[in-house]
């Protein structure tokens, strides 16, 4: 398998399916829809209110697992990725620095987060399960997606994009082939393989043509994507 196949996925991916061992119902799997994003270590961030069913049960069982899978017309040709994990409660001194950047991905969710009783928790990779199409079934182990930017890098990245460079925005969107006109957009994430973008309620990821590590290359390369894009335009 191609890790970089695994990496793209998981990259593409903001919901699944969750898996829990069900506490009503002893010994039945719990399945759940949840919205996720990564941390800054690269591991899944999910955000869940207390009085779920899913809740209860990691809170007497960690063990999970959570189901993604890329869009298409035919769900058994489509790649998809089962991430075996651990799920335990974002530890206190992390939980701002957590919540700043999942707040970009999912707005509303600021809001009962701070009024409801919903909590971060994060999913600690045990093995992942891999299937790319006929041929690219395999067993894998948890890899780093750590993000080489920390908090505050990324953030003033991402908010020098949203308010002085807005109207690149939607050209960037141009090459997933999405046509952003009238509908709200941002940038979300940069990591050191791409960029995220919220248009309207939808997430869509950007590759970098090449890996970057440092502000200055992703100002760079974002610059390349810009040219190009316009060059589509024309």
């Amino acid at each position: 398998m191609a890790n970089s196949e695994l990496q793209q996925l998981l990259l593409q991916s903001y919901q699944g399916v969750l898996s829990t061992h069900s506490q009503h119902l002893q010994g039945y799997p719990f399945g759940s829809v949840v919205p996720f994003c990564l941390d800054y270590q690269g591991r899944v961030i999910i955000l869940i209110s207390e009085l779920a069913q899913h809740t209860k049960n990691l809170k007497v069982d960690k063990r999970c697992s959570l189901l993604v899978f890329a869009e298409g017309d035919d769900i058994q040709a489509a790649a998809r990725l089962t991430i075996i994990a651990d799920a335990t409660p974002v530890a206190q001194h992390e939980v701002e620095t957590i919540a700043q950047r999942y707040y970009r991905y999912f707005p509303q969710s600021k809001d009962f987060h701070n009024i409801h009783d919903f909590s971060f928790w994060v999913l600690q990779p045990v093995k992942y399960r891999y299937i790319g199409g006929f041929g690219k079934i395999h067993w894998a182990e948890p890899q780093t997606l750590a993000n080489p930017f920390n908090a505050e890098t990324e953030t003033d990245m991402v908010e020098h994009m949203n308010q002085d460079h807005a109207d690149a925005l939607p050209l960037y969107a141009k090459l997933a082939n999405i046509v952003a006109n009238n509908v709200t957009i941002s940038m979300t994430g940069i990591d050191s393989l791409g960029f995220h973008l919220r248009i309207g309620e939808k997430i869509i990821y950007i590759s970098f043509p090449q890996a970057v590590n440092s502000p200055q290359q992703v100002r760079q390369t974002l610059v390349e994507l810009l040219k190009i894009a316009r060059q589509t335009g024309n």
